[in-house]
């Protein structure tokens, strides 16, 4: 199968070329940067430029898809613009024109976030048991699925960034900093300890909520990561069974999969059921004397 799987999130947006199923590469661009939507559709041109013509096209149309999920409307409507007038296609777009891939335990399933959700789904479908998923990016976001491959919610918090800006931009004195793995846990000045609050602080919420999902559980399932800013965390964590990058790209691609496999087993079923149903004859009247 080839695609362009895309996951436009609340910073940045992360764009992965797959052909015949083979991962070609994964490119994150900012979206605050001055040039982002030249970047952008560069990406695409070029990532469309490597999905082959479909063999029995008289129109030499490329044999792939556009798939995205996005937690951005505004940057929804960019892309699909970009798509349009750069590459001529449409964005195919998780949760309107792609099914959720996890069965939903939660209240409002159309409210969460599909970043969160492909998420999910990308890590069971791997693990194939209970696991955990922890998305440290703008926000963090540590969700649970049960053994049946339930997404049954989880919590959101400030992600790192969010954290020091609060710090900074709400009181008179506190700096704006870049949280980094602390050389000690102590800070010996002011930056030194916000960086310590902020990274423990990420620390102590994964751990403690690790418990609380264990104790639901009755055992301990496994934890995965992924984020900006999980490559902060993955190596100071002795709790993380997995470090995933770009794991809401792959659950883009898990999620279209799915959604096909799904329609041909569809149409497999109503030819069967065609197939069943006994051919009617026509009766006719006698003629009249």
């Amino acid at each position: 199968m080839n695609m362009i799987a895309i996951d436009i999130g609340n910073t940045a947006i992360k764009i992965g070329l797959f052909v015949e199923d083979s991962e070609r590469f994964i490119r994150t661009i900012q979206e605050n940067q001055e040039d982002a939507i030249q970047r952008l559709g560069d990406v695409l041109v070029e990532a469309w430029d490597q999905i082959p013509v479909g063999k029995d096209s008289r129109e030499t149309r490329r044999d792939g898809w556009i798939v995205a999920s996005s937690v951005q409307d505004s940057w929804t409507e960019k892309m699909e613009q970009i798509c349009r007038d750069r590459l001529g296609e449409k964005i195919l777009l998780i949760g309107r024109d792609v099914p959720l891939p996890i069965e939903m335990g939660v209240d409002h399933p159309s409210a969460v976030g599909t970043d969160r959700v492909l998420n999910a789904a990308a890590a069971f479908a791997v693990i194939e048991d209970a696991c955990i998923v922890a998305d440290f990016g703008t926000a963090v976001t540590i969700d649970l699925v049960d053994e049946n491959g339930v997404f049954l919610g989880g919590v959101i918090a400030p992600g790192f960034a969010m954290g020091a800006g609060a710090l900074h931009t709400g009181t008179s004195k506190l700096p704006l900093i870049e949280v980094t793995v602390p050389t000690d846990p102590i800070g010996a000045n002011t930056e030194a300890a916000m960086n310590s609050g902020l990274f423990y602080s990420a620390v102590g919420l994964l751990r403690i909520i690790t418990e609380k999902y264990a104790e639901q559980l009755g055992r301990w399932p496994q934890t995965v990561v992924t984020g900006g800013a999980s490559k902060l965390l993955k190596d100071n964590c002795d709790f993380i069974d997995s470090w995933v990058d770009n794991l809401a790209v792959r659950g883009v691609v898990l999620a279209y999969k799915k959604y096909l496999d799904d329609q041909t087993e569809m149409a497999d079923r109503d030819q069967q059921e065609q197939e069943q149903v006994p051919n009617k004859t026509t009766k006719s009247f006698p003629p009249l004397n």
